[in-house]
């Protein structure tokens, strides 16, 4: 493989393993607020911001953990063919389906930025009664997306690799 492509995959996979390693102390945050929730509710008076707040932890612990979990390859198969083939044939057909993840994710990622420069060019709030801005999660989905489909050309180069025997 070409230097410029090992370096790539390197740089795209260290980023992604960090971040994701990161990310995963976050479902301790979501935790957090959910148990403020719970006092308040009980003793206090019921905050208005826990659960939007929750959600938000939850949509950026679940979508900037992506990448990561496509680096770990933990992301669900059918493996009701694909478990038995040898892993030269796995290596062929991801790197051929990796191509209809690009294409959604590209579609996802045009989606969201369509969505995300409307919220910041309106300064789009919720309609709940806390009414935080929806631009920072926006931008949390946007940059998740792009190192999704940044880790979806890191496999591919790996499996393209692994189907000419070499190692990156």
């Amino acid at each position: 493989m070409p230097a410029v492509i090992r370096h790539y995959v390197r740089i795209v996979d260290a980023v992604n393993r960090r971040l994701g390693r990161l990310v995963m102390y976050m479902i301790f945050v979501m935790v957090a607020i959910l148990l403020w929730s719970s006092i308040s509710k009980t003793f206090f008076f019921p905050s208005l911001w826990t659960l939007e707040m929750a959600q938000f932890a939850m949509v950026a612990y679940f979508m900037l953990g992506g990448p990561y979990a496509l680096q770990l390859g933990s992301n669900v198969r059918m493996d009701l063919f694909y478990g038995d083939w040898s892993d030269r044939k796995k290596a062929w057909f991801d790197a051929f389906t990796v191509f209809l993840l690009i294409f959604y994710l590209g579609v996802l990622l045009y989606g969201g930025w369509e969505s995300t420069s409307y919220s910041l060019q309106y300064n789009e709030r919720s309609s709940t009664a806390w009414r935080p801005l929806m631009w920072p999660i926006k931008v949390t989905m946007c940059l998740s997306i792009f190192l999704m489909i940044l880790q979806a050309l890191s496999e591919f180069f790996k499996d393209v690799a692994r189907i000419r025997g070499v190692s990156i």
